[in-house]
């Protein structure tokens, strides 16, 4: 190995460290993070600070998520490998190409099609066919597509959006931040039974705000 090759290898062993550290032991979930480099997912600036646990800018004013609190909510999900998962908020795209590890079929929108359009230009490059990427209103799901075995949000909403409780089997688990934008937010594990919803509060986080309608270049 070059140094540079070392140094690499070294900081994705940090990586995964910090995942562990962080509450992140699936096994699963963790085998998934270590093999979807996030460092093709952070283009410029802060590309070197691709494998810190720590949420960075990327294009729109949007974020990609602190790894320990994508394998968290990834963890959370409690997927077996044979589910049809909606992802509300694609960013960057790199929770979709986990989650395509880990489920039969990922359908992921977000308000910008210039995040959607360089999203998918990695999961063509990475080989990753479970994945369809759409430019969409996501408080508002996929009707289409519905219903889903698992949702995921990866924007904060006052109260889990209606419509996306309405796409979710019964069975199925969303994650989804709840919360004011400009106060403390929190992660909430919402199950769909027979008779209704449960909800179990995961962890504080803070993320940017579920926006309505299509960005400028949607």
């Amino acid at each position: 190995m070059t140094d540079t090759q070392d140094h690499i290898a070294e900081r994705k062993m940090q990586f995964l460290f910090a995942l562990r550290s962080r509450g992140v032991t699936d096994a699963t979930v963790l085998t998934a993070m270590e093999k979807i480099d996030r460092g093709l997912f952070i283009k410029g600036t802060f590309a070197d600070r691709a494998y810190e646990d720590m949420p960075l800018p990327i294009a729109f004013g949007q974020t990609i998520s602190q790894p320990s609190v994508v394998g968290l909510m990834t963890q959370a999900l409690r997927l077996t490998g044979r589910e049809k998962v909606l992802e509300v908020g694609t960013g960057s795209g790199y929770q979709a190409a986990i989650l395509s590890q880990l489920s039969r079929r990922v359908y992921t929108v977000d308000r910008h099609r210039g995040l959607v359009g360089e999203a998918m230009r990695i999961f063509r490059d990475l080989d990753l066919t479970n994945i369809t990427a759409l430019c969409a209103d996501g408080s508002f799901g996929l009707p289409d597509q519905a219903p889903f075995d698992r949702i995921i949000v990866t924007a904060a909403a006052e109260d889990p959006p209606g419509p996306l409780l309405n796409q979710l089997k019964v069975g199925g688990i969303m994650i989804v931040p709840v919360g004011q934008s400009d106060a403390v937010q929190s992660l909430i594990r919402v199950a769909r039974s027979e008779t209704g919803f449960d909800y179990d509060e995961l962890l504080p986080v803070r993320f940017v705000p579920l926006v309505e309608g299509l960005g400028r270049d949607g």
